[in-house]
């Protein structure tokens, strides 16, 4: 190695201390921002480094919702003998709880497994330091074990490094496959779904939005709310966690859980929650490309074409963000006072939809391009 002109001893040791806290797994890297009264637990994993690039109140409780269908799934999974057959009707259920976050499926292998007990298995078999079950008043709730975002990057560490071939393969083929519309009519296309393309794998949750008109599905659905725990994690506010894996081979394991004000609009934690992780630096990720815009109305179709003619392909959630890669002359859409012949192109919904629902002051979206 070269010698630093004018460094002194002490400032190479200064030097060494940073480099050595960026390459020790544990550190955060650096501040992400997050929205005012947003609380966020943040991990990213770098698995061809085996180093975090970025923790944030990583050791911070939240309540799981969703995303404790992980460990429910190994769960029941983990004494299946060698072969780890799964007879026909548990398939169906695990299918639906893990691409669909069907949450009747996890009530059922919660109740079959003793409650309490499925995470008191769990927690020393992955090793998990901060993962607790729900208030022994609440039993029955699933959804208010308390988590930890560098505890699910355990539990995808477990799964991708030490988990049997059969039981990796079937969990995470599930998450790649994960719908966009919930068993329960939620939009949980939010935070990764959102920002990356490609080679991805998912398991989100949310829980306290209440009646929710602005679904994928355009009905409602309801989520669970609850009263502040003994053990101090939040049961009230707004909880919306996405979690995964993003890239070849599965590059990065990104995890970052949010509470958001009680009251918070679904659509605005979503627009929050997707912010940052597009703020995010993750490894082997690819974004998909566009502006961020807003929308208004409700029931807005994303079309295969610029047309109405053309079949939908899905519904964007009411005030929802999105991205406008390009945009194309199509039908002139007319919602009076307003008329609008451009039309834009949605990259992670892979359709069209009419500039007329994007908040923008002129009917051609400003520096996006052509199609």
């Amino acid at each position: 190695m070269r010698s630093l002109p004018g460094k002194t001893f002490t400032s190479l040791i200064a030097v060494a201390c940073v480099i050595a806290a960026m390459a020790v797994p544990g550190r955060a890297q650096a501040a992400v921002p997050v929205p005012a009264g947003v609380t966020a637990g943040i991990a990213v994993f770098d698995r061809q480094a085996g180093a975090f690039t970025t923790q944030q109140n990583a050791d911070l409780q939240f309540r799981s919702a969703s995303v404790v269908k992980l460990l429910l799934a190994l769960d029941f999974l983990w004494d299946r003998g060698p072969d780890y057959a799964i007879p026909a009707a548990d398939r169906t259920r695990l299918d639906a709880m893990l691409r669909s976050s069907d949450d009747d499926a996890a009530t059922y292998y919660w109740v079959q497994g003793g409650y309490e007990q499925v995470i008191n298995r769990m927690v020393p078999r992955l090793g998990l330091r901060n993962t607790a079950p729900p208030p022994s008043s609440q039993r029955g709730y699933w959804g208010y074990t308390a988590i930890t975002a560098a505890d699910v990057v355990r539990i995808y560490r477990y799964l991708l490094d030490s988990a049997p071939a059969p039981v990796r393969q079937y969990i995470m083929d599930n998450l790649r496959q994960s719908t966009r519309c919930a068993a329960d009519s939620y939009d949980q296309a939010f935070g990764i779904p959102s920002v990356f393309s490609g080679a991805r794998a998912v398991k989100q949750g949310w829980s306290g939005f209440g009646n929710a008109p602005m679904t994928c599905a355009g009905g409602s659905a309801a989520a669970s709310r609850g009263s502040a725990a003994a053990s101090g994690v939040d049961l009230v506010q707004e909880a919306l966690h996405t979690t995964g894996t993003v890239g070849p081979d599965d590059r990065s394991i990104v995890v970052v859980l949010t509470l958001h004000p009680d009251g918070t609009p679904f659509a605005k934690a979503y627009n929050a929650l997707t912010g940052i992780v597009r703020s995010l630096t993750v490894p082997g990720g690819t974004r998909f490309p566009g502006s961020s815009f807003g929308t208004w109305g409700s029931g807005v179709r994303v079309r295969s074409a610029p047309t109405t003619a053309a079949p939908p392909l899905a519904t964007v959630p009411t005030g929802v963000d999105v991205l406008v890669s390009c945009q194309a002359l199509g039908q002139e859409v007319v919602v009076s006072p307003y008329r609008n012949p451009w039309w834009g192109y949605l990259p992670q919904f892979g359709g069209y939809m009419t500039n007329i629902y994007v908040t923008s002051p002129d009917n051609k979206l400003p520096n996006v391009p052509d199609c």
